[in-house]
């Protein structure tokens, strides 16, 4: 099984569907790598996989939170070979005013730290700790509070204590960990909401494109450094 790749480099992306997941995986592919995508969308994935075909991708359909999913699918994709990359991009937002959340919200918002952990902790035990970068796609909202968007500024600083963990935890050694913090990127991750950031306003955010090659200049290049941390706000007209 491990020719399956033809000797690419192997990347995890998930989230890997749409939006920013699916322009990061697309890059990586026209770069040669091998990409293991992660998406609840089976439609979506199916079409992935004809487009991008068996040499270049392989689509994992489920949730990134459930973790009988998450093991099996890293023990199918370390038969590949080893993991280089693992880019943990899949989350969900809820953005409401304060007194308006209810706990179902809370679970959705929680699934990005979640999905994230297990995802980390899978691949690293896979990798047996060695030779791998984690790079985990949060929000400028894992940095400030922002109005009417509690719950999920709240799991995003979560998600950054959890980062900032696994940096301290792996210096030194060849795992390397990067926090990515972006602003408003213009795609349907605000479908739902469109009460609070309308379409106009959403038209106004960063290209998911644009934002995908900023992401990989830094994140995937042959110099002898690690970015740590890619701060990305939009730019205000």
């Amino acid at each position: 099984m491990a020719d399956a790749t033809n000797g690419k480099r192997i990347a995890i992306v998930t989230g890997s569907a749409l939006g920013l997941g699916f322009e990061l995986t697309r890059r990586l592919i026209d770069a040669g790598w091998f990409v293991a995508g992660v998406d609840f969308n089976a439609e979506r994935q199916a079409e992935l996989a004809e487009t991008f075909g068996a040499d270049s991708y392989q689509a994992f359909v489920g949730d990134v939170s459930d973790e009988a999913f998450v093991n099996d699918a890293i023990a199918r994709i370390a038969d590949l070979g080893h993991i280089d990359l693992l880019i943990n991009n899949a989350g969900q937002p809820s953005f409401k005013t304060p007194t308006a959340y209810e706990a179902a919200d809370v679970d959705k918002c929680l699934k990005g730290l979640k999905g994230m952990i297990l995802w980390s902790v899978a691949t690293l035990k896979a990798d047996g700790e060695q030779d791998l970068k984690i790079a985990n796609v949060m929000s400028t909202a894992a940095t400030r509070g922002n109005a009417n968007e509690s719950v999920y500024c709240a799991t995003k600083w979560g998600e950054k204590g959890y980062t900032q963990s696994l940096k301290a935890a792996y210096k030194g050694t060849s795992v390397k960990v990067v926090g990515v913090y972006p602003g408003g990127i213009d795609t349907a991750f605000y479908r739902d909401s469109h009460d609070y950031v309308s379409e106009e306003k959403q038209h106004t955010f960063m290209d998911p494109g644009q934002l995908a090659d900023v992401i990989l200049f830094n994140l995937v290049n042959a110099a002898n450094l690690t970015v740590s941390d890619i701060l990305i706000e939009r730019n205000y007209v």
